[in-house]
């Protein structure tokens, strides 16, 4: 068993686990998808794009300030997420990681 995902307008409206014999069975465009990445660099979500070119799914772009990675398909902030152990979210406002308390 695999995961397929259904791509529709570049879009995925759907993601199955299912044998390739019966995708093959199925109306539309489905594209395989893996858990760890080992395919296509991200695995497929609804509302994820499918991209062509880059033979990739990539996520919604979650903050207009953040910029896709072309290598992995992942988006990225315009300032790297602290590492000294805190919790922090993103704020778009500034642009910068608040910390959470």
């Amino acid at each position: 068993m695999a995961h397929f995902a259904k791509i529709e307008s570049g879009v995925v409206t759907e993601v199955i686990v299912a044998e390739q014999a019966h995708v093959d069975t199925l109306s539309g465009t489905w594209v395989q998808t893996s858990y760890n990445g080992s395919i296509r660099k991200n695995f497929a979500g609804k509302g994820y794009t499918y991209d062509t070119d880059k033979d990739a799914f990539i996520a919604p772009k979650p903050y207009a300030s953040w910029t896709l990675n072309n290598t992995t398909c992942k988006w990225e902030s315009p300032v790297a997420f602290p590492t000294d152990g805190k919790s922090y979210e993103w704020d778009e406002n500034t642009t910068s990681w608040k910390e959470i308390s």
